[in-house]
């Protein structure tokens, strides 16, 4: 399965102007043979723009037709972050939509970060759940998400084999582009794909640093600080090679590990 990645400054507080841009990148993914396009965190409407303006641009789940229409249009699988209206509450959303435009996973963040995030969205997620896709378990996360090590070994041990994370990893967390991807994709035996903003949204200067990880931990591809559109290849034979020659899920000794469940 070949993964697009897009990282960029996106259309702030334009829903309809990202809805182009994304059109644009999803026929040019698909014209590189991409299965799949993955898109920054809350790309819809920009991330910082605060508790009112995520409200007024909050969209359904069933508001998300012309995302639909261009990933049956382009062949191609779509994951993006979008500010989801749940009743009269705002969550942190990203949903997959397969290529023929079916919704395929809906994923509310679970772990908010600081005010910023606490100001924006009042609803917050509680499932971390795994669907398929040209042979593969994918599970979704966001931003923050990833940086406890138990949602994505809760998504590992639920068999995914890809997990897609759509970000908005602000300046100084370099360290967790670094760092802390290609160790959460080599712990748990995963490709990882972690897609960034870049550039500056309200005073919030992003880091960009978007990666693939394969499941070995090896940076598949990566990208700078500006826009850019990068790609990789998740490869089955490839992962099972790797499980099978270092089985870390496998050897785990889940009785010794009750203290980190409370």
């Amino acid at each position: 399965m070949k993964i697009a990645l897009y990282q960029g400054p996106g259309r702030i507080n334009n829903v309809e102007a990202a809805f182009e841009l994304m059109a644009q990148k999803a026929a040019e993914a698909a014209a590189n043979g991409a299965d799949i396009l993955l898109l920054p965190e809350m790309y819809l409407s920009g991330y910082n723009i605060g508790p009112e303006a995520a409200r007024a641009q909050a969209l359904t789940l069933e508001s998300l037709g012309q995302a639909q229409s261009i990933a049956k249009a382009n062949h191609i699988a779509l994951v993006f972050g979008y500010p989801e209206r749940v009743g009269g509450q705002v969550a942190n959303a990203a949903v997959m939509i397969g290529p023929d435009g079916e919704i395929l996973l809906n994923y509310r963040k679970t772990h908010l970060f600081g005010d910023l995030d606490r100001e924006m969205f009042k609803s917050v997620g509680d499932q971390l759940s795994v669907t398929k896709l040209g042979g593969f378990k994918i599970g979704l996360l966001i931003c923050y998400d990833i940086e406890f090590p138990e949602p994505a070994r809760v998504l590992a041990l639920a068999g995914a084999d890809i997990l897609l994370i759509p970000t908005a990893q602000m300046e100084p967390y370099t360290q967790v582009a670094k760092l802390l991807i290609p160790t959460r994709a080599y712990e748990n035996q995963l490709y990882v794909a972690y897609a960034n903003h870049s550039g500056s949204d309200d005073g919030l200067n992003y880091v960009g640093l978007s990666s693939i990880c394969g499941p070995d931990g090896a940076v598949l591809a990566a990208a700078g600080t500006g826009e850019e559109l990068i790609y990789a290849t998740a490869d089955k034979t490839h992962h099972a090679s790797v499980r099978q020659v270092d089985p870390l899920i496998h050897d785990r000794r889940p009785e010794l590990y009750a203290p980190i469940s409370g």
